[in-house]
């Protein structure tokens, strides 16, 4: 408790830097949100946080074992030098984390038989980057936390249904045409500050996708019954 109240009441007297953290922090993770990788932004603003006050708390347990004197200068210039060691040695360790950089394609089973080469076309542009086994990473992918956040959305991706794997599992390829149409894929996150914008599809576009997904197998409510239809013929 009394260290705690010793740093509250350094955190008084040193406002301004205060401030500038907790705006510094509001950034990453109104970011984390923009990228769709709340949590994990959230999680390692938190651990950053945790790092620096341990770092200060020890700095300051030396100084008292010493019997080092302190002032309002020294002590702030000790806070801003500790904060930013923290976070270039944490952007120096998430660097060394592996996720994100093994990117082993998942093999390819077969697609699903599309009603025209128009229209995959327009879902290579519009789901492939993350619902396939072809994924082409993009340059700020090769840099941590982007680099997680990305990985993150593939894997979850793939996890609901991997075009490139239809033929042996389909996963959930019948709510393609939902998700298309009520907006929610691809993801808004997905084309933010200029990225992938070929999955910018415009209003006819998404109807011309979306009618040919209706006639393919597997897509939607009527692809299924026309599958059906097919197989009750045979």
């Amino acid at each position: 408790m009394d260290a705690i109240r010793t740093r509250l009441s350094a955190i008084r007297r040193h406002w301004v830097i205060a401030v500038i953290a907790l705006v510094l922090v509001v950034l990453w993770i109104a970011f984390g949100a923009l990228i769709g990788f709340l949590p994990g932004m959230v999680a390692l603003a938190l651990f950053a946080l945790v790092v620096w006050w341990v770092v200060l708390e020890v700095i300051a347990w030396r100084a008292r074992r010493t019997g080092t004197t302190t002032n309002p200068r020294r002590e702030a210039r000790t806070a801003v030098i500790a904060g930013v060691a923290v976070a270039l040695v944490g952007f120096g360790l998430m660097q060394a984390v592996p996720y994100g950089r093994d990117r082993t394609a998942p093999p390819v089973t077969g697609e699903p038989t599309w009603s025209s080469a128009a229209t995959r076309d327009l879902m290579v542009r519009a789901c492939y980057q993350c619902h396939s086994s072809v994924v082409d990473y993009p340059a700020y992918a090769n840099v941590a936390p982007t680099s997680w956040a990305v990985q993150h959305h593939i894997d979850e991706a793939r996890g609901a249904v991997n075009y490139s794997q239809f033929a042996t599992d389909p996963g959930r390829a019948d709510d393609t045409i939902e998700v298309i149409r009520d907006g929610s894929m691809p993801p808004a996150y997905f084309t933010r500050f200029g990225t992938n914008p070929q999955a910018n599809l415009t209003d006819a576009e998404k109807a011309a996708l979306i009618a040919g997904l209706e006639k393919t197998p597997g897509m939607g409510d009527q692809g299924e019954r026309g599958e059906r239809g097919e197989r009750d013929g045979d």
